[in-house]
Parts: structure tokens; sequence; C-alpha cells
């Protein structure tokens, strides 16, 4: 195969998912019709030749402007929102000081994974993602089998970033009773039921409430913003404040590692949770108008928006929790600080409202995993291709995905019922799928430019940064895959350990047999 860049096939107009190398890529003959398809479900001239090239038919309505594709991928992040309710172990495994410095390191590298995504996006727009890029961009002998398992372990990652989601607000109930009845505990299979019917309204807002997915997602934007404030403010007002030296320079470890440097990197795992999402726009791209630019624009610009955020709420989380001892004896670091105020009615408030905004996020998050989980069905990765890739004609909704994802979210919800670590299983679990499809996608592009091989254009794109901004991408993204495999905390035993690499693994055999069995998939260059 000659070097530089190689244009993908391009589907029939039947439909059927196989390929046609000749298919013309601009519009004549028998593209007008396919044409005039596109354009009546909205979008660019240049979305439809982005579809061309990349061998797509447009099948969703591009109903997304750059301000309601920003509200969908900002409130997915949350990241304000999740530094108050999922940090307690940042608080065990450093203390005031760690979480504080591990915050802006990992925010920092991080911001080079979240670029480098950002330029594949604008290269392929496709609902896709990771495992089109790694099809795209990957040598031609590894072409399929590095994009398989890219569209597996993404589907993995989406999948359990939703369930975490959902556990976050099962428990976020059980807080705003004990805002008013501190001594109610849910059980384990309480829980479990809660987990079921947030689902369940979230499965609705992702079938029928669709049409209105793009006003949500702008209102959820203006939130998101709002809530910020309206939480940040009493909280500097009422509650008493810690020393600054305690804050920023006093670091503790209790989490049985007796290595402080071994405590401080496990925990930026959930910092990094805190600020994932920003590719979930990507899996929407093709309903995204002007999707090579306004994609891109949205993840960054959330990325940085969201990160700037959930570092003011740190630093007044940080300032107004109270003593450390207090915290690492609460499960929820986010009760602790909301007693602080010293209003029941308060607590209360603040509890509806970061329950209300995580919600939104979570219909965000279904709809993400769904659509990724439809374009690899789509592309025959999957088996049963033909049931979950199929989309509604009347609603333009690829209701089988949803079904599909929703009913293994209630197999995975499962595991808060058997594990003390449920959550830490699943914040490793979805840290463990996507940056293994991050590693992956930004390791074939890296390659590309260290062999000065042509990429396609990108209306977004690095520049002359690119190539150091792939390669410490590469490298940060390996690195953090090492500590999603490591316990959060010493000594390890059943109930508590981190179960997240051997589901992993197993997801990756389950693959491969199934891949044995012939499933094979269409993506190819």
């Amino acid at each position: 195969m000659d070097k530089g860049y190689h244009k993908p096939p391009t589907e029939r107009p039947d439909g059927d998912g196989d390929v046609d190398e000749r298919a013309p890529t601009s519009p004549s003959s028998s593209d007008s019709n396919d044409l005039g398809n596109g354009m009546r479900l909205g979008g660019t001239g240049q979305d439809w030749r982005d579809m061309q090239r990349l061998g797509k038919k447009q099948q969703f309505k591009r109903n997304f402007s750059l301000w309601s594709a920003l509200g969908f991928v900002a409130i997915y992040m949350a990241t304000w929102e999740f530094v108050l309710v999922s940090l307690s172990v940042g608080f065990t495994n450093g203390g005031f000081a760690g979480l504080f410095w591990c915050f802006i390191t990992t925010t920092a590298a991080y911001s080079t994974v979240v670029l480098s995504l950002a330029e594949m996006a604008s290269m392929a727009p496709t609902s896709g993602g990771q495992y089109h890029w790694v099809s795209e961009f990957s040598p031609p002998s590894y072409q399929k089998v590095l994009s398989y398992a890219s569209g597996w372990m993404t589907t993995l990652g989406w999948l359990a970033s939703l369930v975490s989601s959902v556990y976050v607000l099962a428990y976020q109930v059980q807080a705003c009773i004990n805002a008013t009845n501190p001594d109610y505990a849910f059980t384990s299979w309480q829980i479990t039921l809660i987990m079921w019917a947030i689902l369940f309204a979230t499965v609705l807002f992702n079938t029928y409430g669709t049409p209105f997915f793009p006003q949500l997602e702008t209102a959820s934007l203006i939130g998101h913003v709002i809530g910020f404030f309206v939480v940040m403010i009493p909280l500097w007002v009422l509650c008493d404040k810690n020393a600054p030296r305690e804050v920023f320079l006093t670091f503790t470890d209790n989490s049985g590692w007796e290595n402080m440097g071994a405590a401080y990197l496990t925990s930026q795992i959930y910092i990094m949770w805190c600020c994932f999402g920003s590719d979930s726009v990507v899996h929407i791209a093709e309903e995204v108008e002007n999707a090579s630019v306004v994609v891109p624009r949205a993840m960054v610009w959330s990325y940085v928006g969201n990160v700037f955020f959930g570092f003011i709420m740190l630093i007044t989380m940080l300032f107004c929790i109270g003593p450390l001892e207090d915290v690492i004896e609460s499960d929820w670091p986010f009760i602790v600080l909301f007693d602080r105020t010293g209003s029941p009615g308060l607590n209360l408030f603040f509890n509806i409202l970061l329950w209300v905004l995580i919600y939104l996020g979570n219909i965000t998050a279904l709809a993400t995993c769904a659509r990724e989980t439809w374009a690899f069905a789509r592309d025959r990765g999957l088996p049963f291709s033909g049931f979950i890739g199929h989309m509604d004609n009347k609603w333009k909704i690829p209701f089988n995905a949803v079904y599909v994802i929703s009913a293994f979210c209630v197999l995975l919800s499962l595991i808060q019922i058997g594990s003390d670590a449920a959550f830490n299983i699943l914040v490793s679990l979805s840290t463990l799928g996507l940056l293994s499809t991050y590693m992956l996608s930004i390791g074939c592009v890296l390659l590309k430019r260290i062999k000065g091989e042509a990429l396609p254009p990108a209306r977004w794109g690095l520049g002359r940064y690119g190539l150091p901004i792939n390669a410490f991408a590469f490298l940060y993204s390996g690195f953090i895959i090492i500590f999603c495999c490591f316990p959060l905390s010493l000594p390890v035993g059943v109930a508590d350990a981190n179960w997240a690499p051997l589901i992993w693994v197993a997801v990756i055999l389950l693959a491969s047999v199934i891949k044995a069995e012939g499933v094979q998939l269409q993506e190819s260059t």
C-alpha cells in the first residue's frame, strides 16, 4: 500500500453495510439523491462531503448547534458537580494538599489527550469515534483487529461510565433523605432498585424525548453555570475555613500504601474521571451541524470551562469542609461539606440541585453510549448487529441500541450488591476502557506523523504541535492505564478488591471469541 492518506470506501446506496471502493466521493448522478436526503436532515455541504468521504449515509437529523453541542458535553462532564461527590479517595490518598496538586497536574496532562481527540474529531466527525479513527489511521495490516478491539473497549468504557453516574444518583437520593433524617440508610438491594428506576427515566428521555435534546442541552448548560455560583457562594459565606497551609501544603496518607507517591498516583484516576466526557459529543457528530468545526470546539471549550469551574469548586471544598478526620470517616465528603453550612434546608437544596444536574448528564451518557454502540453495530462489529444497528425511520432514533445498553446497565449495576468497592470498580473500568481506546487512536495518528505520512485535512488542527502533543498524550494514557489496575488502599480483600482489570480482560476474551465465530467489522480504509 502506498504511503500517504487513503480515503476510506463509501457505502453503497442500498446501505447493506458492504463497501464499494469505486464509489465516488463527490456528488454526481446517483449521489444527487443522497445529497438531497442528507440536506433534508440538516447540515452543511461540508457535513455531506465528510459523510461521503467517511463512507456513511446520513440517518440522523442534524439539529445540534454549537451551544447545544457545548451543553451536551459540558453537562455530561459536570466536573464541579463530580468534584463534590466523587473525590473521597483523594482525601484518603494524599489529604488536602495531595488532592489540590494532583488536580492541577492531572488536568494539565490530560488536556493533551483532549486536544488530540479534538483534532481527530475534525478529521473524521463520525458517531463511531475511536474505533473509526483507529480503522482509518492504523497500519493496514492491523486495521481490523485494532478497530474491532477499540469498538468493544469504547462500548465497555461508556457503559461503565453510565452505570457509575446512575450509582452516584442513587446514593444522592439517600443523601437527600439524610439531610433531614441522618440515621436512615438504604440496603444494597434498595440502592439497586433506585438505580433501575433512574435508568428507566433516563431511557424515556433518550427515546421519546430525543426531539427536544438540543433545547434540553442548552438549558442544561445554563443550569450548569448558574448552579455553580448557587452552591459556591453560600459555602464561602456560611462555613468556617481551613488554614491555607493545611489546604496547600499538608500531605497525608491514610490509604495503607505507606508511600505518598503511590497514594498520590492512584487518586488521580478519580480526578480524571471527573474530567472525562469531552469525546461524548463525538458520538453525536452525525447530529451536529458543521460538525468538523463545532465538535472539536465543543470538546475543547467544555474541557477548559469545566476544569476551571472544577478547580474553583475544589478550592472551595478544601477550605470549607472542615477537619480531615471528619472527612475520611465519610464515604461521601459532600455530605460533610453541606452539613457545615448549619442549615438542613440548604443541605437538602444543594443535594437536590446536584441530583438534577448530574441526572441531566446521565441522559447525555446514555445518548452517547447508545450512539457509539449503534455506530459499531452499523459497521457489524457486534453480534446481532442488524438488530442493534437498526434506525427507526420515523423518529430517527436508534431505539434498539438504547434498550440493549440499558439492559447491560441493569446487569452491571448488580456489582454494588456483592462488592463494597462497587463505585471504585466502575470508575476504574470506565477509565480503563476509554483510555485504552484513546491510546490506540492517538497512537495510530502519532505513528503516521512519525513516518511523515499524510493525514486527512482538519478544519480544527494542532499544526506543528501535533507530534509532541500526540506523543505526550499517548504515553500519559498508558501511564494511567497501569494505575487503573491498582487497588486504592491496602490491605485488600475479596469484597473491596479492584475487579475492573478482570472484567476488562474478560470482555477482550469475549470479543475475541465472537470475532473467531465470524463477526466481522466492516470498517476499512
